[in-house]
């Protein structure tokens, strides 16, 4: 949805705020909307998957390249040869410490990774969206990819 000026709000399904009172299980409808461009000053922050289990520090956010939405971010993991792993940012919920993902950190583990500074192939995009059960389909653009890192 887009606002009066410009900018692109996340929908509810997408991205909640966390408050002291939703966290109590009350409803509230007052908070005011979370906009995706804010997913971006989150990097740094701790990343959880579903179950509240530490995964690591959000390092970069790509948007989709037709729909302009976050879909993934990166962690890095590993000492040594350290690679940057990819997360889905669809449906994430958003703490006051940390970003909460809708997927395992199983998941994430055996999700498709890169070296820094590497770009995604079209086919590793795909097996990218697939792992996370996410649909995916190839944009009409001349490099074939569909992920911009921001």
């Amino acid at each position: 949805m887009e606002t009066d000026d410009g900018h692109i709000m996340q929908s509810n399904e997408q991205a909640t705020e966390s408050t002291p009172e939703a966290d109590a299980g009350a409803a509230t409808t007052d908070a005011p909307p979370v906009m995706h461009r804010d997913l971006g000053e989150w990097r740094g922050r701790d990343l959880t998957d579903r179950n509240g289990e530490r995964i690591g520090k959000l390092e970069d956010v790509y948007f989709d390249v037709e729909s302009d939405e976050p879909q993934f971010g990166t962690v890095k993991e590993g000492w040594i040869g350290r690679h940057l792993t990819f997360v889905p940012l669809v449906g994430v919920t958003i703490g006051p410490d940390s970003l909460q993902l809708a997927v395992s950190k199983e998941q994430v583990k055996s999700a498709p990774n890169i070296v820094e500074g590497h770009e995604f192939s079209p086919a590793e995009e795909s097996a990218l969206y697939h792992h996370y059960e996410l649909n995916y389909t190839p944009p009409e653009r001349e490099s074939g990819r569909r992920l911009v890192r921001r």
